[in-house]
Parts: structure tokens; C-alpha cells; sequence
């Protein structure tokens, strides 16, 4: 089967995109300088290119993110910015605004942005039929919704597998624009949704108070590879644009070794060379996380939030005992070394954590251990143990070498090949003595020539092809080595060349005919290019001045009477209302046929709570 599957990994910067590369990624997303959709998660033009040229030694690709919607006056920034990433070495380009499309792009492949909502078989035909290689799923299918947008398409899928969840579906958020002029569209988002939120009914009964409402769990399904390539998804996305190196090396060094286990067992390819050597067990409970998930994958679930808090609580240790004068007790302390980060919820439901300063007999010192009382359940959120030995053992991406050795009359060859296709042979010229102990003689020969070291190449295959045992100097097998390695560097051949789109206009009809304002048109470009494509009612975004007032704040698959055990299953409901801790108060309402819920900005009409 020649099918392959694609492990992307983010980069917030440079360093971070090498050490994702360096832990297998086949490919990394990474902001550019501009118009990304984290905006603190920019980066120079001339770090992509950098970036870019150290993913082509293993032909893996590097994907930069503009996935912002554009003003008209932004446009040909973006455009320039394309073509000088292109020239620069990209691989792609990840896009949300359809009127780059129209504004003379570079034949850079495109990538349709999970903020295009990309949710349905219509639309996702769609979006390949206007030019687009790639389409990034929305987080919240099924499974079985996968294979009915796999059935009707032959572009790329791409699907989230690992990281952050937002609550509501992506590109249609707008309680960060309405909150506080920080537009998600804009890659300004100020997470409201991890907020501190009071629920009530339309009497004022509180139904759940102070809690983290609308913060979701992590995704994690990394047990689900399988179904998801057999659903056709070609590239697995681990999130997190803004995480740090650990998180990369950690949870990208996993997925390697889960990605490997299912292309072995059913025979798909790899589309980079490499293999990569971690030093340092993985470990996805270790790094930050808020619980984890598999979402909507096999339907409806409904216990997929994080209401107590939106931060890193960590690996459950059990409760601590005998709490007094700065220490307590705590069967697992064992498991803690000084410099450790524990947390816990204090007797308020506060989330609160403190460094661990010591470790004795089962007793445990700490900073800081206010509001922590006997029987509090006691989190490690900082395994420092755990952290040291991912910076000792880094991941090192290596090739694969094969190497024979043989006789000739004048004396000895060795041959060497790796799997970018180089291949070279080295000679040694003298007198050829005779082995006086041949199997010692022929395990020299094994021993020094496997020396690879810190060379970027592992051993894959080595070969005697020798017409009897020869003595051989350790230092001449050595120096035969390092010559093979040279002259294998030296007869690489030209990578090859990065594919090319070309967009060619025209005018396959999009799903709908009306566009409200969860279109996010921006500019008058990407109006064009809908009303191309058969629109003929267009709403600007959002951003460009629509009135917000009842109009749906957030749409989401995730519903709050469903986590709490209100689900009426299918039945029409009441509204429920939101406080949050600043005065705002909005609307819920459910459309449980459908099983949705919207945020709603509150109106006049709605009770006085």
C-alpha cells in the first residue's frame, strides 16, 4: 500500500519547529511574520526559511500559517508576504480569507483552515474544486462524518488529533470580538471560554456556579490512528503554536512511535526519511494537559469539560495525610524529588500549587500549602526528573545507512548507500593479511565499522562479503568509515523539487447561495470570489461592522444541559443564562435536533435574574 501518512507537528518558533522535526514530525505548521491566527506566535520570514531548508534534509515540509481574515488594505501585505514564503522554501500555506485566492498568490499549495469550518461533504468538495489541496477537519466530527466527506472527495485530510480544544466550532467565535474588540478571526482570541462562569435557569435558579463552564478536556487520540486513517485522514495535527520544547519533544516523540506501530501493521508509508532516537520514555500524561478526550469521534459524549480548571492539574497521587508545619504525609512521595510542582484544589475549589522542597520518609516539605487539609488529593504538575531526561536524551533524527564490505586483490572496498539514494564506494589499498583468529578478526571489522557515533546516520545494514577472514587494523577500519561517510555526503543527489499549485479559476457552485455573517467575508475580494462561485447575498464579518445583537456569539457541538444531565433528547428546552465574573450575561439555546447550542449576546426581553 503505497498510502501515506503524514505526522504535522506545531512550532511556535525556529527552535521548536527543529526540535519537532528531530522527534519525527513529517511536516510542522508555524506562523508567519503576519496574519496568523495566533498572533503572539509570529515569526520572521528568515526563521521559515531556515526552518524549511532543515526539514528538506529528511524531506519533510514546513507549512506556514496565515489563517487570519484580511482587510482590503491588509490584502497585498498578505500577498507579498505569500510569495516571499514561497520563495523562501515553504511547502504550503495555511489559509482562512478566500480572497487570497483571488489576489495573485504564488503556486504555493493551499490549505484550508479548520477556521473555514470545514464541516461538511458539500463544503469540502467545495473547497477542492476551488484549487485547495488540503482541507483541515473540523475538530468536532465523528468518525462516520469523516468517511461521508472521504467518500465524496479525493483532497487531503487533515485531522486534529492531539492538543487544546475550543468550545466553539472554529471561525465561528465571535465572544472575544463582542467581549472585548479581540477577535479570534484576527488571531487575538482572549479565551472567555476559559473563564469563571455562573449558569441559570430563566427563574434565577443557579444551576452550577463559579465554574470553568465553557473549558473543554484536551484531545487525545492517539489510540484512534488507525480508524481515523482508515477513515482517510492523511495527516495527523498535534496542536500548539504557542506550547514550549518539552511539550514538542514529548507528545510529537508519542505519536511517532504510535504512527509507526499502525504503518507496520498495515504496510502505509512515510513521506519523510529519517527515523528519530529519543532517549527519554514518552509520556502524554506528563506534559500539559486538561484531561483528556476523544470528543465527538464515536458521537455524543458528555463529559468532555474541565469546569474546575482551565490550567495543568496533573498525574493524581493520592491524598495527603498528617498535613502540619509545612509538610504532609503522602503514600506516593517516593515519587516526588525537590524541585517537583504539586498542585491541589484548596478548600475554597481553588487550584492551588506549590514546589516541592523535600522528600523524607514519606513525608513531603513544600512552599506553600495553604488551604490544604487531611485528605486533599495531591496532583504532580512539574516532574522534574521527567524534564531533565528530555533535554539529555533530545531526540537525534538519523538515516538509515547500509554498508558492505568486501575484498579485492589490491585490497579492500567498502560500499555505502542510505535512503536519500546516495551511494559511494572507498578502497583500501595494501597488503591483505591473513586472520591468525578469524572470528575475532571478522568481529573487529562488525565492531568499527557500526561506529557511527554522533554521525547523522544509524545503522540499517552491514554486509561481509569477504572471500576469508582478513586481520585488519582498527585505526585503517575506522579511517575507511569516515571516508565512506564523506564521499556518501558528497554524492547526494538533488532533492526533489517542492510541488507547485496553480490555481485555476472557476465557477463550481458553493453550497449555499446566502451568506450571513458567520462567513467572515472581510474584504472585497473574497466577496468576488463567492459571488464567482454562485452567492448572491453576501453579510460582511463581524469585523467589518455587522451588528452583533441576536446574533449568535458562538455555535458549538458541545452542549451545557447535556455535561450537567438536563438533555431533554430532543425535546425543545428553555434557555439558560451565563454570568460571567465582569456583568456580561448571555443566552443559551439549544436546537436539540440538531444537538446545538448557542451563545447569545442578552436582550431586553430576557428575564431580569
Amino acid at each position: 500500500m503505497d498510502k501515506k501518512l503524514e505526522l504535522l507537528a506545531p512550532a511556535k518558533d525556529l527552535r521548536t519547529g527543529i526540535d519537532a522535526i528531530d522527534a519525527g514530525a513529517d511536516a510542522v505548521y508555524i506562523g508567519a511574520e503576519r496574519f496568523g491566527a495566533r498572533i503572539s506566535a509570529g515569526n520572521t520570514a528568515g526563521d521559515i526559511d531556515k526552518l524549511a531548508a532543515y526539514a528538506h534534509r529528511y524531506r519533510a515540509k514546513v507549512y506556514a500559517a496565515m489563517n487570519t481574515i484580511l482587510s482590503d488594505s491588509e490584502l497585498p501585505g498578505a500577498v507579498k508576504l505569500a510569495r516571499r514564503l514561497w520563495e523562501g522554501g515553504i511547502d504550503g500555506l495555511i489559509v482562512q480569507d478566500m480572497g487570497l485566492l483571488e489576489a495573485g498568490l504564488p503556486p504555493v499549495p493551499l490549505i484550508a483552515s479548520t477556521q473555514a469550518h470545514n464541516a461538511t461533504p458539500e463544503k469540502v468538495l467545495f473547497l477542492e474544486k476551488a484549487g485547495f489541496k488540503r482541507v483541515i477537519l473540523a475538530r468536532e466530527l465523528t468518525l462516520e462524518q469523516v468517511k461521508a466527506i472521504r467518500a465524496v472527495t479525493t483532497v487531503e485530510l487533515e485531522f486534529f488529533v492531539h492538543g487544546a480544544l475550543c468550545v466553539c466550532y472554529s471561525g465561528q467565535c465571535y465572544l472575544s470580538y463582542f467581549a472585548g474588540g479581540r477577535s479570534g478571526n484576527r488571531g487575538e482570541c482572549a479565551q472567555p471560554c476559559r473563564k469563571l462562569y455562573t449558569l441559570k435557569d430563566a427563574a434565577g435558579e443557579t444551576l452550577s456556579a463559579g465554574k470553568h463552564l465553557l473549558s473543554l478536556k484536551d484531545l487525545n487520540l492517539s489510540r484512534r490512528l488507525g480508524n481515523l486513517a482508515a477513515a482517510g485522514v492523511t495527516s495527523f495535527k498535534i496542536e500548539g503554536r504557542l506550547k514550549d520544547r518539552d511539550y514538542v519533544r514529548n507528545v510529537v516523540s508519542a505519536y511517532r512511535r504510535e504512527l509507526d506501530k499502525l504503518m507496520e501493521k498495515k504496510g502505509y508509508a512515510r513521506p519523510s526519511l529519517g527515523k528519530s532516537f529519543a532517549g527519554f520514555e514518552p509520556d502524554l500524561n506528563k506534559t500539559f494537559n486538561r484531561g483528556y478526550t476523544e470528543y465527538f469521534l464515536d458521537g455524543n459524549p458528555s463529559n468532555i469539560t474541565a469546569p474546575d480548571s482551565p490550567k495543568f492539574v496533573g498525574e493524581a497521587l493520592g491524598p495527603a495525610t498528617e498535613v502540619k508545619n509545612g509538610s504532609f504525609r503522602l503514600r506516593e512521595a517516593a515519587k516526588l524529588h525537590p524541585g517537583d510542582g504539586i498542585s491541589y484544589f484548596d478548600r475554597t475549589g481553588v487550584l492551588a500549587g506549590s514546589l516541592v522542597n523535600g522528600v523524607m520518609e514519606g513525608r513531603v516539605r513544600a512552599d506553600n500549602l495553604k488551604g490544604m487539609d487531611n485528605g486533599t488529593l495531591i496532583y504532580r504538575n512539574l516532574d522534574k526528573e521527567f524534564l531533565k531526561a528530555i533535554e539529555r536524551g533530545a531526540p537525534r533524527r538519523k538515516f538509515a545507512l547500509r554498508l558492505e564490505f568486501s575484498d579485492y586483490e589490491g585490497g579492500f572496498t567498502l560500499k555505502a548507500s542510505d535512503e536519500r539514494g546516495a551511494s559511494a564506494e572507498v578502497k583500501w589499498r595494501g597488503q591483505k593479511a591473513k586472520a591468525e583468529k578469524p572470528e575475532a578478526a571478522l568481529e573487529t571489522i562488525k565492531k568499527q565499522l557500526s561506529k557511527l557515533g554522533e554521525t547523522d546516520y544509524y545503522l540499517a545494514g552491514l554486509e561481509l562479503k569477504l572471500s576469508k577472514a582478513y586481520f585488519m587494523p582498527v585505526a585503517a577500519l575506522n579511517d575507511l568509515r569516515r571516508e565512506a561517510l564523506a564521499a556518501l555526503e558528497a554524492a547526494l543527489p538533488a532533492a526533489p523539487p517542492r510541488e507547485e499549485a496553480v490555481l485555476t479559476p472557476n465557477d463550481f457552485p458553493y453550497p449555499q447561495e446566502t451568506l450571513d455573517f458567520n462567513a467572515n467575508v472581510f474584504n472585497a475580494r473574497a466577496a468576488a470570489f463567492y459571488r464567482r462561485h454562485g452567492v448572491k447575498e453576501i453579510t460582511r464579518a463581524a469585523e467589518a461592522g455587522a451588528d452583533l445583537a441576536g446574533k449568535p456569539l458562538m455555535t458549538t457541538k458541545f452542549c451545557l444541559r447535556r455535561q450537567l444531565g438536563l438533555c431533554k433528547k430532543g425535546k425543545d428546552v428553555e434557555p439558560l443564562y451565563l454570568e460571567d465574573g465582569e456583568g456580561h450575561r448571555f443566552r443559551l439555546e439549544f436546537d436539540c435536533a440538531a444537538c446545538v447550542m448557542k451563545l447569545y449576546p442578552e436582550k431586553k426581553s430576557d428575564p431580569a435574574l
